[in-house]
C-alpha cells in the first residue's frame, strides 16, 4: 500500500511540475492551468496505475501490454479533428418587479455597470461592462462592450417588448489569462469557444413584474467538449447573471414613461 501511495503521489506531482513549468514559460495562464488540473491529474494516476499494474506482472506480457495501450495519447487528438462541436444554449432568468415595457428599455441597452465585478471575474475572464444600439428594429447594431472588447450584434427580431434577438459578427477574447508576464498568446483563446448569437425574451407577470430571461447560443472546440461545457456554461450563466442583475436594478429604479 505505501508503494502504490507513492506511485500515486510521484504522478500527481509531476502535474504539478508540468503545470508550473508551463506557467513559467508563458505558455499558459493560471486560470487555464486550474480548469484543466482536473482531468490532467485524472490521466496521470490512470498511467500510474497502469504502469504500475505492467512492473508487477513482469517483462513477459509488458510489451503486449505497453503496445496496446500505445494509442491512448492520441486519441483526444483524434477526437479534437473528428468531432463536429455541437450548438449549445444557456438560458438564464430573473424576475423584475417592473413591466415589460421598462424593462424592455434597459434590455436594448444600458449604462455602465457599478461596482468591481465578482472573483470569477477578476481572475481574468472577459466580463460586461455596459452596452449601446445604433438604430432601431430589425438591422440595428447592438454593442456590447466586455473588459476584453466588444461583441457586435446585429438585430435579427426585434419584438417590443417581448423579445429582442441578435446574431454576433465580432467577438472579444473570452478572457485574458493571467500569469507573471502579463499577456499569453495562448492558442484556445483563439475561435475555440465561438458565440454565434443570443436574445433576451421578456414575459409580463401578475403584479406588474416581468420574467426576464437572456440566451446565448455558442459552439465549443475544446475537447472534451462534456467536461470543458461545465466551465464553459457556468462561466456564461455568470455573464448573464451580471446583466441580468443590471437591468433588474435599472428597471425597478425607472420611473414609468
Amino acid at each position: 500500500m505505501q508503494l502504490l501511495r507513492s506511485t500515486l503521489l510521484v504522478a500527481a506531482l509531476s502535474v504539478v511540475f508540468t503545470c508550473g513549468a508551463i506557467l513559467v514559460l508563458a505558455l499558459e495562464g493560471l486560470l487555464c492551468l486550474m480548469m484543466a488540473a482536473p482531468p490532467g491529474l485524472a490521466l496521470a494516476l490512470m498511467g500510474a496505475l497502469l504502469g504500475r499494474a505492467i512492473a508487477l506482472r513482469g517483462t513477459g506480457r509488458a510489451p503486449g501490454l505497453a503496445l496496446a495501450l500505445l494509442p491512448l495519447p492520441f486519441v483526444p487528438g483524434l477526437e479534437a479533428k473528428m468531432a463536429v462541436p455541437a450548438p449549445m444554449e444557456v438560458v438564464s432568468t430573473v424576475e423584475v418587479a417592473a413591466p415589460p415595457d421598462v424593462v424592455w428599455r434597459h434590455v436594448v441597452s444600458f449604462s455602465a455597470l457599478p461596482g468591481p465585478p465578482s472573483l470569477p471575474f477578476r481572475l481574468g475572464i472577459a466580463y460586461p461592462t455596459r452596452a449601446t444600439i445604433e438604430g432601431t428594429g430589425v438591422g440595428a447594431v447592438r454593442r456590447c462592450e466586455f473588459s476584453t472588447g466588444a461583441f457586435v450584434e446585429p438585430i435579427t427580431a426585434w419584438d417590443e417588448p417581448r423579445r429582442l434577438a441578435f446574431d454576433v459578427a465580432a467577438q472579444p477574447p473570452a478572457m485574458q489569462e493571467w500569469s507573471p508576464y502579463g499577456a499569453v498568446a495562448a492558442r484556445h483563446l483563439d475561435g475555440y469557444l465561438a458565440v454565434s448569437g443570443g436574445e433576451f425574451r421578456l414575459a409580463p407577470l401578475p403584479g406588474g413584474r416581468t420574467r426576464l430571461e437572456g440566451r446565448t447560443r455558442y459552439a465549443l472546440r475544446v475537447f472534451p467538449a462534456a467536461y470543458w461545457r461545465l466551465w464553459s456554461d457556468a462561466i456564461i450563466h455568470a455573464i448573464h447573471h451580471r446583466v441580468l442583475a443590471h437591468v433588474r436594478a435599472l428597471a425597478e429604479t425607472s420611473p414609468p414613461r
